[in-house]
C-alpha cells in the first residue's frame, strides 16, 4: 500500500542586524530567502522519507479545509482527479455487532467522514472528523477506522483501514490524506482465519462506485468495540 504526501513549502528571509544599501539588502535578503527556502526543502524531504517509512498517509489539510457542501465543485478545481466524492454522517445509532444486533454504539459520538475517490487509479482521499469520541482507539485491524463491506443493518469485513483521527481540539479529532492500493489492493491486517488472507486483499475502490450502499464508514472505541459511530456511503 502506497501512501500519496503532499509537503507545503514556504520561504521568508531573516532580518538583518546592519543597514546597507538598497541593492546590497535586496540581494541579501534574495540569499537568505533562497538559503531558507533549501534549508526547510531539506526538512521537508527528511519528512516524507520518515512518513514514507512507518506507512502513515498524509494530505496538506487546506484540502480538508476547503471541501465542503458542494465537493463535486471543489474536486474539479483542486489538483485532484475524483472520479466519485461522497459525504457520510455516522452516528451511534446505526452500529451493530457481528450478530447483526443494534448496539447503541458510543453515546453522544458522531463523524463525518468525506471521501474522495479514484477509482481509475485505486486512490481514496479522506477527510474524517470525529466528535466526542471517548475511550481508546480498540480493533483487531491494523487500525480501528475503516470502510467495510455490508448493507445497513447487518456487519461485514473492513476493507480499507484508515489511520485513527487524532485531537485538534476538545472533543475534536481529525484524519486527512490519500491511500492508494496496490495491484493487491489495501492492507487492513484483519486475515481470513482459514487462509491468512487480508480482508483487503485484491479490493479496489471501484466497488464502493458501483454499489455505495453496501459499504459503510466506522470507528471503533474500547467503550464500543462493536462500534462507536456508523455511517453507510449511500
Amino acid at each position: 500500500m502506497r501512501s500519496l504526501m503532499l509537503f507545503m513549502v514556504h520561504g521568508s528571509g531573516e532580518e538583518v542586524a546592519h543597514q546597507p544599501n538598497q541593492t546590497s539588502l535586496f540581494t541579501d535578503q534574495q540569499h537568505q530567502h533562497h538559503t531558507s527556502v533549501k534549508m526547510k526543502f531539506s526538512l521537508a524531504v527528511a519528512a516524507s522519507m520518515a512518513a514514507s517509512a512507518m506507512a502513515t498517509p498524509i494530505w496538506g489539510q487546506h484540502w480538508g479545509q476547503k471541501w465542503g457542501n458542494k465537493q463535486e465543485e471543489v474536486a474539479k478545481k483542486g489538483p485532484f482527479k475524483f472520479t466519485s466524492t461522497y459525504e457520510v454522517k455516522a452516528t451511534p445509532d446505526q452500529v451493530v455487532n457481528a450478530t447483526n444486533a443494534y448496539t447503541g454504539g458510543l453515546a453522544g459520538a458522531s463523524g463525518l467522514y468525506k471521501f474522495g475517490l479514484n477509482s481509475d487509479e485505486n486512490v481514496i482521499c479522506y477527510n474524517i472528523t470525529l466528535y466526542n469520541f471517548r475511550g481508546d482507539y480498540q480493533s483487531p485491524a491494523s487500525t480501528a477506522t475503516h470502510i467495510h463491506e455490508a448493507a445497513k443493518g447487518k456487519s461485514g469485513p473492513p476493507r480499507i483501514a484508515f489511520p485513527n483521527p487524532q485531537p485538534i481540539c476538545d472533543g475534536v479529532r481529525r484524519s486527512i490524506g490519500c491511500i492508494q492500493g496496490t495491484k493487491d489492493g489495501f492492507v487492513t491486517g484483519v486475515k481470513n482465519m482459514t487462509t491468512g488472507i487480508d480482508a483487503g486483499f485484491g479490493f479496489q475502490v471501484k466497488r464502493i462506485e458501483d454499489n455505495p450502499a453496501g459499504f459503510f464508514a466506522d470507528v471503533h472505541s474500547s467503550l464500543a468495540v462493536p462500534g462507536a459511530v456508523r455511517g453507510q456511503i449511500a
